[in-house]
């Protein structure tokens, strides 16, 4: 679980109640369900005029994805492919099968599974860059998706305010509540702004990052399973999978033989 997105967004609501609360003029003020309705409502209907149905649905797995998926650590997964690579080597493809069951990675036993099935080098990386790339293009779609929302949501935020002023601008008969009007038409750019700003804008950053990461670790899969279907001996695949890593980490995360 991505303990970061949860706490920001939790914190983030409640630094912004907590100035409402602490402000003069009650919390009441801030909640208006017509503002509401234009600015949430009118986002996800651009939203889906902008995408299609599937794309739209599917924005919600991805997100719960990205929050609750835990991705390998490189440490890890670098040491567990050189275990394998020794099983591969000494005993032979097919002892891997019994270590499938050990595995909660679904990318990583397709492709051991694909090297047990004796499936050239060739054929597994066809296989396993379409995964990839299939991956990344549904992340893709749903970054742009929340991104079309961020910009959306303070677009409609005015719209709302627009009408408010419209409203209230038709009515002056009495100056008293001007103040009151002017405050009620701005509610809906306060609504935008804040899902723009502390949801939907960061959560598309978010799932960027992740997109990346995630990309990476299968980077990192592909290029291991295909050396142990070439027969390389452990060391040159703890090589390979250290390249993904950074300079200055490499005897960090080095596997041992």
């Amino acid at each position: 679980m991505d303990i970061a997105t949860i706490v920001g967004i939790l914190f983030g609501f409640g630094i912004v109640f907590g100035a409402i609360f602490a402000g003069t003029g009650g919390w009441k003020i801030f909640v208006n369900l017509p503002s509401l309705a234009i600015t949430i409502g009118g986002m996800l209907c651009a939203t889906l005029i902008h995408f299609s149905l599937p794309q739209f649905l599917a924005i919600f797995s991805i997100v719960k994805k990205t929050i609750f998926t835990r991705i390998p650590a490189q440490a890890e997964l670098i040491q567990k492919m050189v275990n394998y690579a020794a099983i591969n080597r000494r005993d032979g493809a097919l002892a891997l099968e019994q270590e499938l069951t050990k595995i909660d990675n679904a990318f990583f036993v397709k492709g051991l599974q694909m090297l047990v099935d004796g499936q050239d080098a060739e054929d597994i990386r066809d296989l396993l860059d379409l995964e990839t790339q299939r991956l990344q293009e549904r992340h893709s779609t749903g970054k742009k998706i929340l991104e079309f929302m961020g910009a959306a949501a303070p677009a409609f935020g005015m719209i709302g305010t627009l009408i408010g002023l419209v409203q209230m601008l038709t009515n002056l008969t009495d100056p008293s509540g001007i103040g009151t009007g002017m405050a009620t038409a701005l509610i809906t750019t306060f609504y935008g702004a804040l899902a723009a700003n502390l949801v939907f804008i960061p959560l598309a950053g978010k799932l960027g990052l992740h997109s990346k990461a995630e990309a990476t670790v299968m980077e990192m899969i592909t290029e291991g399973v295909c050396a142990m279907a070439r027969g390389d001996n452990p060391t040159a695949v703890r090589e390979k999978m250290q390249a993904f890593v950074s300079q200055g980490r490499r005897e960090e995360v080095k596997a041992t033989i």
